[in-house]
């Protein structure tokens, strides 16, 4: 049986990273979705459920972990303004731990837990339909084989909420998010704003020794640190893409160190490729819209590079940050290859072929995921291809070329179409239509019996393409 290995690696950080604070106390504490995989991975499997609502309902410390939850401090800017006024302000760090699968470090934190000191006025609390909502997308998001957390627990809390974007009263939660970090670009921006260059020096080596121990030998960490920030972080663009994803509030503290996406607010999954497809309705401007997220990306991460000046020097710094764009050229192709079970040949060749087909996808109008759906492996899905409901698009003399291209490459070896998954008509998708479907029979009638349905056939895709970590 898996052990549970606690951390407390962020309180070593020192006072000036964190406050301490109590969690809510809530009227109710119910049950309703529990990351079992993810629990007997850390050694928490075998909690009972009361024991599980203790921890994760009332957060009772974990043995071993920290005695009071850890409120993270952080600045950022939110479209573009910077606010020195953020932190966590409905959640907190509540333990630490260590995966025994490949020793990383892992963070458990919350989503709606009570007010802290960077509540700003605000309740401190998460909707139920918003638990909800990040429960679907960070496991589809899994499923699609894109690095994001994990929504390791939801518990709804038995309070009335009242929010101006949904019918008010409305049902309270608290979600436990497990990921391999809460650092975020917005952590070192609040350092570089404050001047503190010690503890930029600090959060540097903390970094290093935690999330990137293969640089610890490196001349110039603060170089080291940036150019490995840029390369995960390019990918995580990239998978986003590949994945049709719309993150919708890409703020510097939405950004992680780690390159793992997380917190989930407006997020939509594209009906059909459209770089102009927002997620947000206050993203007037449509800064963070589908098409734009690379550049948003690489914008953030220039702001990253500006914190880690005091350190370095910009000549240094210069290279590393220029690394982004040769890596999203290199990624997206890659992405999309992977999402197709093709084996990638060269970059320029790769690349020409992602942009004729964005091209088609851009013209026909062809349902995104379908697409990747249909033509799983390539070639080797003309057959079914030819009964999908897309097949007048993949008749049209628009797709030659695409056929003509698909026919150069070899499926991977994973590409796994025996599995019942791909004798489906069509892929198991998350459009805004199908999460308001979701919910209606919760809010009307307490019946969860089509979001576990929608949970167990996200499964069987996650394993059909197999992106169980």
């Amino acid at each position: 049986m898996t052990r549970f290995t606690p951390s407390t690696a962020h309180e070593k950080l020192g006072p000036d990273f964190f406050d301490r604070v109590a969690p809510a106390d809530f009227p109710k504490t119910i049950l309703r979705h529990r990351d079992q995989r993810w629990a007997d991975r850390i050694g928490l499997g075998a909690l009972s459920e009361t024991e599980w609502l203790a921890h994760f309902g009332r957060f009772e410390p974990l043995p071993g972990s920290f005695e009071m939850p850890l409120a993270l401090r952080y600045h950022g800017h939110q479209f573009r303004s910077y606010n020195p006024e953020l932190g966590d302000g409905r959640g907190f760090l509540f333990a630490q731990c260590i995966d025994p699968v490949d020793g990383r470090l892992l963070d458990l934190g919350t989503k709606g837990s009570g007010k802290t000191p960077w509540s700003r006025g605000g309740d401190g609390r998460l909707t139920l339909k918003g638990g909800v909502r990040e429960v679907l997308a960070t496991e589809m998001l899994e499923a699609l084989g894109v690095y994001t957390s994990k929504s390791f627990c939801l518990v709804e809390t038995g309070e009335q909420l009242y929010r101006g974007d949904e019918p008010s009263p409305t049902r309270s939660s608290v979600l436990t998010r497990l990921s391999h970090s809460h650092i975020r670009i917005g952590t070192f921006q609040r350092l570089a704003y404050l001047e503190d260059n010690a503890n930029l020096g600090r959060l540097v080596d903390h970094c290093i020794a935690h999330y990137y121990p293969e640089l610890s030998g490196a001349e110039d960490k603060p170089v080291a640190l940036l150019e490995a920030v840029v390369a995960k972080v390019a990918r995580l663009g990239a998978q986003w893409i590949a994945a049709g994803f719309v993150h919708g509030v890409l703020n510097t503290d939405n950004i992680n160190i780690t390159g793992e996406s997380f917190d989930y607010g407006p997020w939509r999954f594209l009906p059909v490729y459209d770089p102009a497809f927002t997620a947000a309705y206050f993203d007037e401007t449509g800064l963070y819209a589908f098409g734009r997220q690379p550049d948003t990306l690489a914008w953030s991460l220039t702001r990253l590079a500006e914190c880690l000046l005091p350190l370095s020097s910009i000549d240094k710094l210069e290279p590393a940050l220029n690394t982004v764009w040769p890596i999203l050229r290199e990624e997206l192709p890659r992405q999309i290859l992977r999402r197709l079970g093709l084996v990638p040949r060269d970059v320029e060749q790769d690349g020409a072929f992602v942009t004729a087909l964005f091209g088609f996808l851009a013209e026909s109008k062809a349902p995104y995921e379908q697409f990747f759906f249909d033509w799983r492996g390539g070639a080797l899905s003309s057959n079914r291809a030819a009964k999908s409901p897309s097949a007048d698009h993949y008749a049209s003399e628009a797709f030659r070329p695409i056929a003509d291209l698909m026919e150069i490459y070899g499926p991977a070896g994973d590409v796994n179409l025996d599995h019942p998954y791909f004798s489906r008509e069509t892929p198991r998708t998350m459009l805004i239509d199908e999460v308001e479907a979701i919910w209606a029979p919760i809010v009307d009638s307490d019946d969860w019996s089509l979001f576990e349905n929608t949970l167990s056939e996200i499964a069987q895709m996650r394993n059909a393409y197999g992106t169980t970590p």
